[in-house]
């Protein structure tokens, strides 16, 4: 309102002192003209804090476990408390509940100035009837899942396609699909792989490919950064283009300590992970008997399941530790907070970690961490003032638990201290907000591919496909993909015109959250 009478009161000013002047009248004439013009310009243009559509895209969601699945879940969550629309698209879980469309509503307690409304929205999440083959992930075609995919971009009037970690097929294809569909694209890693295995080398030419039109990319730490860049050889990302940092975090109100349920007269150490090989397992099967044998006063808590549980378990049978070492099998996470607080220190031996969670959550419970000094575990916390870090190896880590142990028995860190400078360094708002940044971003670019025509756009599309593997045979079949992407969007389109597919509602206010529709049914 102040702009409009602003602007009123100049027009009279001016008014007064070109009374009279034709030369003056055909100024402000065509001023007019030129102020309108651009006008309609700038409401064609993304604005810096529009409220924009988002599909998160990923294999691995709810309800699994995991931190790629928690960080989705959390972020969905927050971005929705500040306005954006977020739905979640992934594969149908067969043999359960999860198949069709879902709304969650979100548990989390938050100190957001977000209306009421905002805060109980649900998360819409289409479980697409894609069969996944192994580890819960679906087989990549690049083609097969194009028309359903289109159909829930343009039904749900979608901005911005946000694919996560390098391993989930439906990433790396809804990332290809966004950019023949004309959309902005975000992929996030979350992982850090190999250079010198097959499946490594081969993850890594796939990936340099799909993300040949990204928009933008963000890793969860500046390990898992340098990862991505050689991983990818920093030609798959368009040269304007920048690779985030946004770092991972957790929700402090669900891992509050309880000093009241650690033991006073011995110390417990607690382990909490999935006990497989990466996870460092081998570690700890000779960690502890010489931590046994060294400290009496000191016990062992494990949670967790895996392939590697049958070691650990012979190890305690052969070095006689029943009474020292308490195995507490799969933990769900929303109990993992009430395992947590029954210790003092927090072991982690994993092999390889891009941003660990699992120590970020021990410390906001009150505990002193060890960990393994490993990928982006030592950007996670301060040391050695919260966390103590060794080499991934026995010797060391045993060096490390017991200094982490004689400090917690002599001089025991203040478990609410930990908790507050948890709370004050890691936020799910805080990681929402810088999301929100890359976005603004990436729709801030302007580009002019709409005034182009089809074949200028096919033939630009497939040049990138070829030339991000370098050319040669690798090049050729990634153009040859590309080409057949884009014949295919042009039957699709034919088949299924936009015009045929209904646009539902932003936001269904006042529907309760149990409402489910099947998928089918709603296409």
């Amino acid at each position: 309102m102040d702009r409009g009478t602003s602007r009123s009161a100049t027009t009279d000013d001016d008014d007064v002192s070109n009374h009279n002047n034709p030369k003056n009248d055909q100024t402000n004439e065509r001023s007019a003209r030129s102020r309108t013009k651009e006008e309609e310009e700038e409401d064609e243009r993304p604005q810096r804090h529009h409220h924009y559509r988002i599909a998160m895209v990923c294999d691995f969601f709810h309800p699994r476990l995991g931190g790629v699945e928690n960080h989705i879940w959390s972020l969905s969550h927050h971005l929705q408390r500040q306005g954006h629309k977020v739905i979640v698209i992934t594969h149908a879980y067969y043999g359960t509940e999860y198949q069709g469309v879902h709304y969650f509503e979100s548990s989390s307690s938050s100190s957001s100035s977000s209306s009421q409304q905002q805060r109980q929205r649900p998360l819409k999440v289409y479980y697409c009837p894609i069969l996944p083959l192994v580890d819960q992930d679906a087989l990549p075609t690049f083609t097969a899942t194009l028309p359903l995919i289109r159909s829930i971009l343009i039904r749900e009037r979608i901005d911005i396609v946000h694919g996560h970690q390098a391993t989930s097929a439906m990433a790396n294809e809804c990332v290809a699909y966004a950019h023949v569909l004309g959309l902005k694209s975000v992929y996030t890693d979350h992982s850090l792989f190999g250079f010198d295995d097959v499946a490594g080398v081969v993850l890594n030419r796939v990936l340099q490919t799909t993300l040949c039109t990204v928009d933008a990319a963000i890793a969860v730490s500046y390990a898992c950064r340098d990862n991505f860049i050689l991983r990818t050889t920093r030609r798959a990302i368009y040269p304007k283009n920048v690779v985030t940092v946004i770092p991972n975090a957790i929700d402090p109100s669900k891992f509050v300590p309880d000093p009241s349920q650690r033991p006073t007269d011995r110390i417990r150490v607690v382990v909490v992970s999935r006990l497989v090989y990466r996870k460092g397992v081998d570690l700890l099967v000779g960690i502890i008997p010489e931590i046994c044998h060294a400290l009496p006063n000191v016990d062992f808590l494990i949670g967790g399941d895996g392939s590697k549980l049958l070691a650990l378990q012979e190890m305690v049978e052969e070095e006689r530790l029943e009474d020292r070492v308490t195995f507490l099998g799969a933990i769900p996470h929303h109990t993992v907070r009430n395992v947590l607080v029954q210790g003092h220190v927090f072991l982690n031996c994993s092999l390889t970690e891009s941003f660990c969670i699992a120590i970020l959550e021990a410390a906001s419970a009150g505990l002193l961490v060890v960990s393994t000094n490993v990928g982006g575990v030592p950007e996670v916390l301060p040391s050695p003032s919260m966390a103590r870090l060794a080499d991934p190896n026995v010797p060391s880590m045993v060096q490390e638990l017991k200094a982490a142990i004689v400090q917690q028995t002599n001089h025991p860190l203040d478990p609410w201290q930990l908790h507050r400078d948890v709370r004050s360094m890691y936020s799910w708002e805080r990681v929402a907000l810088e999301t929100e940044q890359v976005y603004n971003r990436i729709t801030q670019t302007t580009t002019e591919t709409k005034k182009k025509s089809w074949a200028w756009l096919l033939w630009t599309r497939v040049t990138h496909y070829y030339t991000a593997l370098d050319g040669g045979i690798a090049g050729a079949v990634a153009a040859l993909v590309a080409f057949l992407l884009s014949v295919w969007l042009c039957v699709v389109e034919t088949l299924q015109p936009k015009s045929g597919i209904e646009v539902l509602p932003d936001f269904l206010d006042g529907e309760s959250v149990q409402t489910r529709y099947s998928l089918w049914q709603a296409a």
